[in-house]
Order: C-alpha cells, then sequence, then structure tokens
C-alpha cells in the first residue's frame, strides 16, 4: 500500500441543511472515496435537523483509509446572510460602482456572532471577523452604513 493510499482524505462540500441526497455533488464526491453516500446523507440530515431546510452549510468530510468517515458542519457563508439581511438575490456585477442595497453595523456585528462560532474563526477577535464581513458586503455591492 503506497503512503497516499494510507492517509485520510478531507472532502470540502456545501449542502443545503436537510437536503443531503445521493444525487451529485454528494455521490460522486463520496463514492470515488468508497464511502457508502446515503450513511452520510441520513446523518448529515439528522444532524442539521434543527436548522431551517435548505440553508447551506459548508462541511468537511473526513474519509479514513478504512471507508468510515466523519464530518464537521459550519455555519453558513457570510454571503448567504448577508443577502438575506438585505432581501437582494445575488450581488451586483460591479462592486464598488453599483450598490444594490445597504446594511447597518448592527447586522454586521449580528453576523459576525454567528460566524465567530465556527473553529477556525474562534481565536479572532469580533472586530476582525466584522470586519470580513463588511468586505463581503461591499464586493456584493451591499452599503455598510454606520
Amino acid at each position: 500500500m503506497s503512503k497516499a493510499a494510507a492517509r485520510a482524505q478531507i472532502v470540502r462540500i456545501v449542502v443545503g441543511a436537510g437536503k443531503a441526497t445521493p444525487s451529485p455533488p454528494i455521490g460522486p464526491a463520496l463514492g470515488a472515496r468508497g464511502v457508502k453516500s446515503m450513511d452520510f446523507c441520513k446523518e448529515f440530515n439528522a444532524r442539521t435537523a434543527h436548522i431551517e431546510p435548505g440553508v447551506p452549510v459548508p462541511t468537511l468530510i473526513t474519509v479514513q483509509p478504512d471507508r468510515t468517515f466523519s464530518f464537521v458542519t459550519k455555519t453558513p457563508p457570510v454571503a448567504y446572510f448577508l443577502k438575506k439581511a438585505t432581501g437582494i438575490d445575488k450581488g451586483t456585477a460591479k462592486p464598488g460602482h453599483d450598490w444594490i442595497a445597504s446594511i447597518s453595523m448592527k447586522h454586521i456585528y449580528e453576523i459576525a456572532k454567528v460566524k465567530a462560532t465556527d473553529d477556525h474563526l474562534r481565536h479572532l477577535p469580533l472586530e476582525s471577523i466584522a470586519r470580513t464581513v463588511v468586505g463581503s458586503a461591499r464586493s456584493m455591492g451591499i452599503r455598510v452604513i454606520p
């Protein structure tokens, strides 16, 4: 057995909460690694049952060499929260030129508080996370009002 085959593989995927099915993108991503996608779907849907159905949930799936898996779910992307808070369907085609919505700093900090619960952001101060949310808002054409 080669060294590469003996290592765990990580699959990054974004799935709607409670909407995991063995169809693409989940089926091919896990099937290529020898994991039964239906097992993942059942466990994922059970674990995300408390979240509003369809909310995008970034997921990191770790597939072991013996074809067992474990997964970690994260909070939805910042863009999802910004679109929901402003009521827009998508960002602007010309960021910095076209402003299609506005959002208050209060909403920015609320989004930052939710994102701060992710493991990879826990060490950052809330103000830094809020700055990244402001950057995402501006790149989507959302004006931030103090």
